[in-house]
């Protein structure tokens, strides 16, 4: 182990040292490559076995164990700023990190809610004849289950990690890797495109209020995924990784990239022949004793370039109920309104209903799309984790239907199909990849293939690197520049235009790409 501890203690003193060279960057990634491979051969020594090939690829092979001398452990770290912030939330939300930012930050309440509906209640559900139904099939030849069940954790006790940390800032609180789901953020984000066939069809309508219709039924189809999600959470993205996600049979080309760390913005891009989307999305967390609440903030854009009309809305609270002990559930609950920028004939309103203890009914919508004159055009009811009605409830129309979830969803995190698909990284789609794209990352990818151990361990690798770089900035005065979206007039993050294009010519592989694992 010495000779990693001595390849750290070089790392250190080489970062100051040659920071303000013109080969900055690949000094830094000859000092990480040597350090992993002295890492690994430490390892191997011990036990031949904890060096593990990926796929059989040997060009980008992970390793699958860490020295326990490179592992941070929860005491230590909650003594050191936090990169990666480590607060339970709903996967359908991102991790809230450290920010210098009040507005930010992880407000912590002595009240404790009341969160007493059994999950039972869920289950409930009061089923409508649907006339003239669309109906979103998944046809996908991709996996249709995980490498491995994701890990049993019955067995750790939140009562007992918040218990341990009473007066402290959450934020800096360390999970277990076993509460994580393979997925992160930018992938999440991703997500909300599975039902983008309700902006196809959109792109086809001609009129504005029936395009509205579908236009609202794709924003709400992007909270059915996070149904059976509230037991574990999605990690938190690296400032500059990236993700990509490239649908021929959807039409679309999506990429996203982790923008800014403080505070923690997440940006995306999708665009097709028939809409444009686009988003950057941070949150702020509220912790209630039994529950937590995630707030987003930002806006969501749609563009549909065939009739000119640009959408924007925003999301509602999610809160996660039973965080200490009983069955998790998750709820959304607020309005969403969404607006045309470029035409204002009309307007919608989306009420996601918040559970009341005197009433059966759980996650209903309901809303209606309004003309400039202020009267209802149409109507909207149902529940966002299965299917939207419009028209009145003695003539129903169904415009979207959540697709069946898979065979033995339960044991894969409850992952949706299109959920299933999205770390899959086969050899065609390996080659095209920039390097710094979440599916290399050897934490997540460990914690997909059962193996937990090796997931914390590179976890806390990949943490400290990040606080490595972000040192490397802050003692030279550099600012991180995100290398695929910039920052609008507005604030928010689009893309810049490069990432589509860089993809086929000259292609990642030539690219110089900082070294994030």
């Amino acid at each position: 182990m010495s000779d990693i501890n001595t390849a750290l203690n070089v790392f250190s003193t080489c970062v100051k040292a040659i920071a303000q060279n013109t080969d900055l960057k690949d000094r830094l990634r000859r000092i990480h490559a040597e350090s992993m491979l002295l890492d690994s051969a430490a390892n191997a020594k011990s036990s031949p076995d904890l060096v593990k090939e990926n796929s059989g690829e040997e060009s980008r092979g992970l390793v699958h164990q860490v020295s326990n001398e490179s592992r941070l452990s929860i005491t230590d770290s909650l003594t050191e700023f936090f990169d990666a912030q480590e607060v339970l939330l709903s996967a359908s939300s991102s991790e809230n990190e450290i920010s210098d930012d009040d507005s930010y930050v992880s407000d912590i309440s002595d009240n404790i809610s009341e969160d007493n509906l059994s999950n039972d209640i869920e289950n409930e559900r009061q089923t409508l004849v649907a006339v003239g139904e669309i109906r979103m099939e998944c046809h996908s030849e991709r996996r249709t289950c995980l490498p491995a069940p994701c890990p049993n954790t019955s067995n750790i006790s939140l009562w007992n990690i918040l218990r341990n940390n009473i007066g402290k800032d959450l934020s800096k609180v360390a999970m277990p890797v076993e509460l994580n789901e393979p997925l992160n953020t930018l992938q999440r984000l991703c997500e909300e495109l599975e039902y983008s066939e309700l902006l196809d069809k959109a792109a086809h309508t001609p009129d504005p209020f029936e395009r509205m219709v579908y236009v609202a039924a794709f924003a709400v189809s992007a909270y059915a995924s996070s149904y059976y999600r509230a037991g574990s959470k999605p990690f938190n993205p690296v400032l500059g990784e990236t993700y990509e996600c490239i649908r021929e049979d959807k039409g679309f080309q999506y990429f996203s990239e982790q923008v800014s760390h403080h505070p923690p913005i997440s940006a995306c891009h999708a665009e097709s022949a028939n809409f444009v989307f686009w988003q950057d999305m941070r949150w702020k967390n509220k912790f209630w004793g039994k529950s937590m609440e995630i707030v987003p903030i930002g806006t969501t854009h749609v563009t549909l370039p065939a009739f000119r009309d640009h959408f924007v809305w925003n999301k509602v609270t999610s809160c996660i109920h039973n965080i200490l002990s009983g069955q998790r559930w998750i709820e959304h609950y607020g309005e969403i309104i969404i607006k045309n920028l470029n035409d204002d004939i009309c307007h919608c309103k989306l009420t996601f209903m918040k559970a009341k203890y005197w009433s059966p009914n759980v996650h209903e919508i309901e809303g209606s799309v309004i003309n400039k004159s202020g009267k209802v055009v149409h109507r909207f009811f149902g529940k966002w984790h299965e299917s939207l009605y419009y028209g009145t409830s003695s003539s129903p129309s169904c415009i979207w239907r959540a697709n069946p979830m898979p065979k033995d969803y339960e044991q894969c995190y409850g992952f949706t199909q299109f959920a299933l698909e999205l770390n899959e990284l086969d050899p065609q789609t390996r080659s095209l990849l920039p390097a710094t794209d979440t599916r290399f990352r050897p934490d997540q990818r460990l914690l997909e293939e059962g193996n937990t151990e090796g997931a914390e361990m590179q976890k806390q690798r990949i943490e400290q690197l990040q606080r490595e770089r972000r040192k490397v900035l802050e003692e030279n005065n550099l600012e991180h520049h995100p290398r695929f979206f910039r920052k609008s007039i507005d604030d928010s993050w689009v893309s810049n235009g490069t990432y589509l294009d860089l993809r086929k010519d000259p292609g990642f592989s030539r690219l110089d790409s900082p070294v994030l694992w």
